[in-house]
């Protein structure tokens, strides 16, 4: 079973466009979350992504604030803008679509599926080996896959040391899983990790591997479109240097 791995999508339907076709034929799509927030086409995100076979999608926290099951307040200045110009765009099938989707963590096979972390799936950020080691407490699969911080990462634990050790997943780099670990795709629309290209990855379920990769789109359109729709200007800036 080929997987398609993606995450933080933020409204950025050109970055999802070059995704999809990069990956190909898959046998599944798991989405971790934050279809909307930043970008200037969530309800172009939505739809594309809600048509996606065999889909498994979750709720980020960009998506429960748009829902109104969270206090903007929560959010920075220019987040809070991007939401509130989200409420107003998003249209009712769309929204519908979000209200489908869980909130909590969800178990896929031997995988636990969660936007932030096992521990708090909506909010808490994995960073770092002290948070990736609070986590591994709280799923009993071997895996967990996580979104969130926008950076494509791995956290790993060895049985016999009890030691967590973390490491970035290297492009086009197939990674064999023998160990209980806490892997991030990147973000689709908003990679922050000094790489614009838009990230995503392939996990075979079957041989347990895992294969992280990125893909060019056209980032000035995004920019423009952001522009056009009077949304932060940060917003726009920092797609094209991934941070």
């Amino acid at each position: 079973m080929h997987i398609l791995v993606i995450s933080d999508i933020h409204a950025n339907y050109p970055a999802l466009e070059a995704v999809l076709q990069d990956a190909g034929k898959v046998d599944e799509t798991w989405c971790l979350g934050d279809l909307v927030g930043y970008g200037p086409d969530p309800n172009m995100v939505i739809e594309r992504v809600r048509e996606l076979p065999n889909l498994t999608c979750i709720l980020g926290n960009h998506d429960v604030a748009v829902m109104g099951r969270m206090a903007l307040e929560a959010f920075n200045g220019d987040a809070r803008r991007s939401l509130t110009w989200t409420e107003k765009v998003l249209s009712a099938d769309a929204m519908d679509f979000l209200k489908t989707l869980p909130q909590n963590v969800k178990v896929r096979d031997d995988v636990t599926l969660a936007h932030g972390s096992p521990r708090d799936p909506v909010w808490e950020y994995v960073l770092n080996t002290l948070s990736a080691r609070l986590n591994f407490d709280h799923f009993e699969t071997s895996l967990c896959f996580v979104g969130h911080t926008h950076i494509q990462s791995i956290f790993q634990l060895d049985k016999k040391s009890d030691r967590v050790t973390m490491g970035t997943t290297k492009v086009d780099k197939l990674i064999v899983l023998t160990q209980r670990a806490i892997i991030n795709p990147g973000s689709v629309g908003q990679p922050r990790d000094r790489d614009p290209r838009a990230a995503y990855a392939i996990y075979d379920s079957q041989a347990k591997t895992w294969e992280a990769h990125r893909v060019e789109y056209n980032i000035a359109e995004v920019q423009r479109r952001i522009r056009e729709a009077g949304l932060p200007e940060k917003h726009a800036v920092r797609l094209a240097e991934g941070w």
